[in-house]
């Protein structure tokens, strides 16, 4: 819990709001390599792209997410 309340205050909004259980870890790295290139919209826009990859990858095996 400690390394969540420790992430960025728009990141923890954003994962409040994500469908998928973000590590802590996995949501930095995404967000520090995004924030570095494109800024905080840029850095929600990609986590959001990512999230959706992934959901998309689930669907088409016909997993449970």
């Amino acid at each position: 819990m400690a390394a969540h309340d420790a992430l960025p205050a728009p990141l923890r909004l954003w994962l409040k709001k994500a469908a998928l259980p973000w590590s802590a870890v996995s949501a930095r790295r995404v967000w520090e390599r995004e924030v570095r290139r494109s800024g905080v919209e840029g850095a929600l826009r990609r986590l959001a792209e990512v999230e959706a990859a992934t959901l998309a990858r689930e669907r088409g095996r016909g997993g449970e997410i």
